[in-house]
Parts: structure tokens; C-alpha cells; sequence
């Protein structure tokens, strides 16, 4: 029989190449807690838990105490033999505490890497039902963060030159000036580049219709706008999308299963973001991928700024479960390097999937 012997948690902080700027906040490093789990067998699964004060309300020190205090006991000692041993032991992760999303989705990560390590497969062939096989690339959009308008007409060649075609333009710094910098993106990488906005709840509802509607006079050609308004007002997201005709996306106000009803019961929006860190699990993102598919909501999957730990664990859900639209899986692409050994490689915009079972991931790189 294989049990769980031991989780272990591992602060990193990995330098950014580019500062990541956005309404809400401006780091210059990638801040995480990688959680390690082993089996008997000598197997390690890998997750991550990210640090984004701005958003989960999660901290290196919360997500830690978290793993060690309350979700480590319920899982150690466990046995990992099987498909009813990995959801028996996910099960347990989710109910053991309230909210700590990003918590609980690194140790349910970690449980899903060593379960597929054991089977010999990816994380993805755990997860999914698709029979038309699983895809070993995947395509990501880059972020272009808030700044002046030259700026972004620059950064926004530049990722062109990077090899991407969806850009993901950080607005919501200034309702003012936010349409003349989509503008100025659009005439730098000219009509063929995908262009879909981000306010991170930047604006008043007001101000999101003025915004909205004035980007559609001026048809620049944004695909969706997400979150233009705060997180909790997500009666002021139907009111937004009512009054514009650009599709609207639903990121901070959807966490989990029952923000996604709410939204649904309010037609509050046509697409919605799905993240690990906000679910807290593979399963939980995956169903709720399937439920916003069956309501005919289009769907996404993003990242936190998480290393390639935590990408990969997000590319494996959009490998099982398809997203709509190309998903938001950049954040590892703005690190310096990856703090771990194999795992997800980015080329331009494609995110290569390892070969290896699971994630792929052999440890943490020398030197670290």
C-alpha cells in the first residue's frame, strides 16, 4: 500500500524580468510558497500557493500555516493507492478549512502530481473525460502592464515580437486616458493582434459603461473587457454588461461554484476566468469549466503570478477540460528563470506540457 509520508513547504521568491503592474498593485517578484508532498514509494508531488495580498487576501506566512497547521495532519498518513484515494484525499483538503483557496490548491495539486506519477500519466489524463487525446501545447495570451500610452505601444511591439497574437492589456489606472492607451496598442501591432482588456476592478460602474462604450465607438477591436468593476458587485457586473454591447468576463467576482451560479442566475456576464487560487482545486476548476460551458458562458483559465509550479498545475486543467478562449497562462514567463527542475517550458506564446508523469517536475533547480 502507498501512503503519504510528509508535506513540506517551501517560501520562494523568484525575480521578475519586467515589472507586473496592474490597478491594484505593482510587484517585481513572483512570491510563493511551494508545497512538496512524498509517498512511500519515494514519489514527490509538487503545488504552489501564491501570494497576492490584493486579491486572495493570502500571504506566505497564511498559506503556510494553513498547509502545515490544517491540511498537512488531514493528509499524511493517508492512503494514495488509487483514483477513490486521490478524491477521498482532495475531498478531505476542501472541507478541512473555509476559503485559504490557494492553500488547499497547492496541497490538491500535489495530491493529483503523485497520484499521476503513480499511474504513469499526466496530471491532465487524471483529470479528464475527452477522448480526442490531450494536447501536449497550449496557447497563452502575454499581459501588457498599466502604463502611460507610449509605453504600452512599445511593450505591445515588443510581445508581438515575442511571437504572441493576444494581448492582455491592463487598464482601470484611469478611466480617463484607458481608451486612448488601447489605442495606442492597436495602431503599434496593427488589426490581426487579439487585444482583451483587464480594469482588475479599476472602475465605477459609470465609469465602465463610459469606458466600454467609448472603446466601441472607437472599434479597436478588444475582444472582452474583464472585471471592470469591484469584486463584490457583481449585481453592478450585470448592470455594467447591460448597457454595453463588449463582452464582459467575470475574474475576481468568480471564486468557486457558487459566485459562478450567482453569476449565472444574474446573467452578470459572458465569460468567466477560472483559477486554481481562487477554487482551490483541480476538480472544482474543472467542474465548474463544464458547468459555464453547459450555461453557454465562454470560459478562460488564468494564474496568479505563480512560477512554472503553479502554470503547470493551470495548463493541466486547460489540458483536460478546453477553455473557449486562449487562457491567461503567462505568469511563469515573466520570471528570470523556473524555480523548479522540468515542469511546463514556454516558447513564444505555447506553453509545452512535459512528457514526464504528472507535472514533470524533478526538483527544485541547483542553486537555489
Amino acid at each position: 500500500m502507498t501512503t503519504i509520508d510528509r508535506v513540506t513547504c517551501t517560501p520562494s521568491s523568484v525575480r521578475l524580468h519586467t515589472p507586473f503592474v496592474t490597478s491594484l498593485r505593482r510587484t517585481e517578484t513572483t512570491d510563493t510558497v511551494v508545497v512538496t508532498i512524498t509517498d512511500s514509494d519515494g514519489r514527490t508531488g509538487w503545488g504552489e500557493a501564491p501570494q497576492v495580498w490584493q486579491v486572495t487576501g493570502e500571504s506566505l506566512a497564511s498559506a503556510t500555516a494553513c498547509i502545515e497547521l490544517m491540511l498537512a495532519p488531514v493528509v499524511e498518513g493517508r492512503a494514495l493507492d488509487d483514483r477513490d484515494d486521490l478524491a477521498a484525499a482532495a475531498a478531505a483538503v476542501q472541507r478541512t478549512v473555509a476559503r485559504n483557496f490557494g492553500a488547499k490548491a497547492a496541497v490538491d495539486a500535489a495530491l493529483h502530481d503523485l497520484h499521476a506519477q503513480a499511474e504513469g500519466t499526466s496530471v491532465a489524463a487524471v483529470l479528464t473525460t475527452r477522448h480526442d487525446g490531450i494536447p501536449d501545447v497550449l496557447t497563452t495570451d502575454v499581459t501588457l502592464s498599466a502604463g502611460a500610452a507610449d509605453a504600452l505601444a512599445e511593450t505591445a511591439r515588443r510581445r508581438v515580437a515575442d511571437g504572441f497574437t493576444t494581448l492582455k492589456m491592463k487598464v482601470g489606472t484611469d478611466a480617463s486616458s484607458d481608451v486612448q492607451r488601447v489605442a495606442a496598442a492597436r495602431d503599434a501591432v496593427g488589426p490581426d493582434i487579439a487585444i482583451r482588456l483587464d480594469a482588475n476592478q479599476g472602475w465605477s460602474r459609470e465609469e465602465a459603461v463610459q469606458v466600454i462604450r467609448a472603446l466601441e465607438v472607437a472599434d479597436l477591436g478588444v475582444e472582452f473587457v474583464e472585471q471592470p468593476v469591484v469584486a463584490e458587485d457583481v449585481e453592478g457586473l450585470a448592470w455594467v454588461r447591460g448597457r454595453v454591447g463588449l463582452p464582459i468576463m467575470a475574474d475576481e467576482s468568480c471564486y468557486g461554484p457558487y459566485d459562478l451560479e450567482r453569476i449565472i442566475r444574474l446573467g452578470a456576464a459572458d465569460l468567466v476566468n477560472v483559477k486554481l487560487a481562487k477554487c482551490g482545486s483541480l476538480t472544482v476548476g474543472r467542474d465548474m469549466l463544464r458547468r459555464a460551458h453547459n450555461e453557454g458562458l465562454r470560459t478562460i483559465v488564468g494564474s496568479m503570478m505563480e512560477s512554472h509550479v503553479g502554470v503547470g498545475a493551470a495548463a493541466a486543467l486547460v489540458a483536460a477540460e478546453p477553455t473557449s478562449e486562449v487562457s491567461d497562462l503567462d505568469a511563469g514567463w515573466w520570471s528570470i528563470a523556473s524555480p523548479v527542475a522540468g515542469g511546463v517550458a514556454y516558447c513564444g506564446n505555447q506553453i509545452r506540457l512535459p512528457e514526464a508523469a504528472g507535472f514533470g517536475i524533478s526538483g527544485f533547480m541547483t542553486g537555489r
